[in-house]
């Protein structure tokens, strides 16, 4: 026991490592971006325009303008106040060189600078000063323009003035760190654009010019310029362009509650799903949150009293003989909510579900006023509003009824496993997957190859239902949906619970893994399945248990000194340039092309697409809700204009990641 004692005392203050300045973010970035992925990398442009767009919302700034540099870095400049540049009377130093250095420094954090901000994890452009090789900081104030440099967070000099000016503002440029970001530096143009568009919609009147300064094979670059007049209406018409409008309007509104300032926009279509897309201080909440329930408290007790209270439509839905639920009500809405918090508390799986309870009280107040005013105002459209309700409660029975009938063959919890499913042996579902396999041909093989203990396969027969275009009881109706659902063990309208709310507290799995074949028609069956789980059961998508597998797309082979799958026409080019220099003779070297998972046996199969320690799997995620929502309203939806597009644009990647 003395040993024991002896061998403590040796740790002292020498051995208390204390990270000084921006150290500890370089240290652990993915504390403060995410990930050093190329989410993380993204993050950064994301950071660093949230600073202007914080400008924009204290009501200094216009124009933002984002230029990715063809020698890889990011320029970030606006038409705000620019950074102070004044002595910082406690720290002795330049305020600009304090924002820029010190972690957790700068406005945000006096109430007089700014009310509401936005960036969720609060760090700032210091983080990307610490996380980029280089970065530029200019800042155009009083007619001069001071300027300067840090490495790693460091500063370089002391900030100076270089130079005079007419404008007003800050200008930031940044080159990511590739010893942090190991996978990519290169910054993506459609992620960028996909992030400025929806900060346009968001914050009206700003406009945003982002520029690809990198020429393409044609030697073209690129340039968008994002603004909307009119905010939220623009956003709500914008997701809703590949749908068939119920009636034209957007039901606007826009107020301020309990010092809250709320904005919504709302249109209905002739489609069968909500679309509900919430943000907090220009953070896209995917989880929703207070705002959300405050919003939809609001939608269901307002049209719930219009309905009871107009004679026509009582004495409808007293002949349809039938109880309308609150989901009723939300069957074809598009909805935006955009509401600005001072002091946002977010919590849930990924820090975006807002946890601020006095949000509900105010979004549902402003929402009910604002909605009743609307409804007495327009009798035809609250008429062809509640006859869609009166369809939906319709269909949601007849869904109940078509569950009812299938448990009732199936008398096991849950009604009963699919014979098509080879399950695992394996009780404890954190250390199980399933896999569901196109074709029965690829299942027999997934069958022999896999690992039985943790493993289990579900065979497809052909492409499931387009659940897109269906209406609820069809979905459960469909066998191979059911047999889906039943597999993995969701269920609907559990005790008591909203009937469109897939319960997955008795997930079997913990991954969900689609396996498809490596062409346009197994893409195809990745979003029919993909557009089953974001529509139904995006429970499962938020929580990280949906994946795709990537078979290889060929096995190269050298005479017999080397052998290797590859899954990109890139690395199969690699290939040939290290045995072959650069020439595929048809000799020495072999390429064979899967054209399917059913070319592929048993070993190959668990060698290259299933073997936890070999495969390569992509999660799909609902990052951008918005955006993906969009991909499936057109690829699934009537328009087939912008789908043809989309499959000749993209035809070659074979994927869509969600």
């Amino acid at each position: 026991m003395a040993e024991d004692i002896t061998k403590e005392s040796n740790y002292s203050a020498s051995n208390i490592q204390v990270l000084e300045g921006l150290e500890a973010v370089r240290k652990r970035p993915a504390m403060y971006i995410g990930d050093t992925g190329e989410k993380g990398l993204h993050h950064l442009v994301n950071e660093t325009v949230d600073n202007s767009i914080d400008e924009a919302m204290a009501g200094y700034c216009t124009h933002i303008e984002v230029t990715i540099n063809e020698d890889g870095s990011v320029t970030v400049q606006d038409n705000g106040r620019g950074i102070p540049v004044d002595e910082h009377k406690k720290l002795h130093k330049s305020a600009l060189e304090v924002v820029m250095t010190v972690l957790h420094a700068g406005g945000k954090f006096d109430k007089g600078s700014y009310k509401v901000s936005g960036g969720l994890h609060g760090v700032g452009v210091s983080c990307v000063n610490a996380l980029s090789t280089r970065m530029l900081s200019q800042v155009f104030r009083d007619g001069k323009v001071y300027q300067q440099e840090y490495e790693k967070g460091k500063a370089l000099y002391p900030v100076k003035v270089v130079g005079e000016t007419q404008l007003r503002g800050t200008r930031q440029q940044f080159w990511p760190d590739p010893t942090i970001f190991t996978a990519t530096t290169e910054f993506k143009y459609d992620i960028i654009a996909k992030r400025m568009r929806e900060l346009a919609y968001l914050n009206a009147g700003i406009t945003i010019t982002l520029t690809d300064l990198r020429p393409d094979e044609e030697g073209n670059t690129k340039q968008e310029t994002f603004h909307a007049k009119d905010g939220l209406k623009e956003f709500v018409r914008y997701i809703d362009r590949h749908r068939t409008h119920l009636f034209d309007d957007v039901i606007y509104i826009k107020t301020e509650k309990q010092g809250i300032p709320i904005e919504v926009a709302v249109m209905y279509n002739t489609d069968y799903n909500e679309n509900i897309h919430s943000y907090v201080n220009n953070i896209n909440t995917i989880e929703g949150g207070s705002h959300l329930t405050g919003f939809r408290m609001a939608l269901t007790r307002t049209l719930k009293a219009y309905a009871d209270n107009e004679p026509t439509i009582s004495k409808q839905i007293e002949k349809a003989k039938i109880e309308i639920a609150g989901e009723d009500f939300r069957e074809g809405l598009t909805a935006v909510i955009s509401i600005k918090v001072a002091e946002p508390q977010f919590e849930g799986q990924t820090k975006t579900k807002l946890g601020n309870t006095e949000v509900t009280g105010a979004v549902q107040q402003a929402v009910g006023e604002a909605l009743n005013y609307y409804l007495e105002e327009h009798p035809k459209e609250a008429k062809l509003i509640c006859d869609k309700v009166i369809l939906a409660a319709t269909a949601r029975i007849a869904a109940r009824k078509a569950r009812e009938s299938v448990q009732r063959k199936n008398p096991m919890t849950g009604g009963g496993l699919p014979g098509k499913l080879a399950d695992c042996s394996n009780k404890d579902p954190k250390e199980c997957e399933i896999f569901l396999v196109e074709g029965d041909s690829a299942g027999g093989s997934a069958k022999q190859g896999r690992d039985r203990y943790t493993q289990a396969i579900l065979p497809l027969r052909g492409k499931i239902l387009n659940v897109e275009k269906v209406m609820w009881h069809k979905v459960f109706e469909s066998e191979s949906v059911m047999n889906i659902i039943q597999s993995i063990g969701v269920r609907f309208g559990v005790d008591g619970e909203d009937d469109k709310e897939a319960n997955i507290d008795k997930l079997r799995y913990d991954k969900i893994i689609i396996m498809t074949d490596a062409d346009v028609d197994g893409s195809h069956i990745d979003t029919l399945i993909m557009t089953l789980f974001y529509r139904f059961m995006p429970k499962i998508i938020q929580e990280g248990h949906l994946y795709i597998a990537t078979p290889p797309l060929y096995l190269c082979s050298y005479k017999n000194q080397a052998r290797e799958y590859c899954y990109t026409e890139q690395q199969r080019q690699a290939f040939i340039d290290k045995w072959g220099g650069g020439v595929d003779d048809g000799k020495n070297i072999h390429t064979q092309r899967y054209k399917g998972l059913g070319e592929m046996n048993p070993e190959q199969l668990w060698e290259t697409t299933m073997n936890p320690a070999t495969r390569l799997l992509k999660q799909v995620t609902i990052e951008n809700a918005a955006e993906a929502d969009d991909i499936f309203s057109m690829l699934m939806g009537d328009d087939v204009e912008p789908r043809r597009e989309f499959i000749e644009k993209n035809a070659t990647y074979a994927n869509i990641d969600a």
